[in-house]
């Protein structure tokens, strides 16, 4: 089952460093541009995946295309991408070993979420840190 629990939630929260953004963008009007710069606020690398914006920097971090390609560990992946296109995602999420998927606000596919739970994933869907981390009051993460 998809984590709930707001002590849950926190627990993968604090005990995170990097996140990979799956559909982050350039674009200063899109949500993933404002949750990506709160995330750094907040002392999380943030590392985008984008395959139309590949190559260039968002927020100061390179853009890669896909997650196989960043090649170093992801404690989560925070998926900006319609629930369909979330099972990729997903998937690729499994297959580079991270630990997490975080599906935001108004995404939901449980049959993706059930695979990344069977493959050792904590999962957490239709939520966004940038609401949770304040809601929670969790302090800024730390170099561990």
């Amino acid at each position: 089952m998809p984590l709930t629990r707001d002590e849950d939630i926190a627990e993968l929260l604090a005990g995170a460093r990097t996140i990979a953004m799956v559909g982050a963008s350039d674009r200063p009007d899109r949500a993933s541009y404002g949750v990506m710069r709160f995330l750094q606020g907040q002392g999380y690398r943030v590392i985008p995946v984008n395959p139309q914006i590949t190559g260039e920097h968002v927020h100061g971090e390179y853009v890669w295309r896909e997650l196989a390609q960043i090649g170093e560990p992801i404690d989560i992946v925070d998926i900006f991408r319609r629930p369909a296109a979330a099972g990729e995602a997903i998937d690729e999420a499994i297959a580079v070993g991270a630990k997490a998927v975080w599906l935001q606000l108004g995404i939901v596919n449980d049959e993706a979420a059930e695979r990344a739970e069977a493959a050792g994933l904590k999962v957490v869907m239709d939520r966004c840190p940038k609401i949770e981390i304040p809601r929670l009051r969790l302090p800024p993460v730390g170099d561990a």
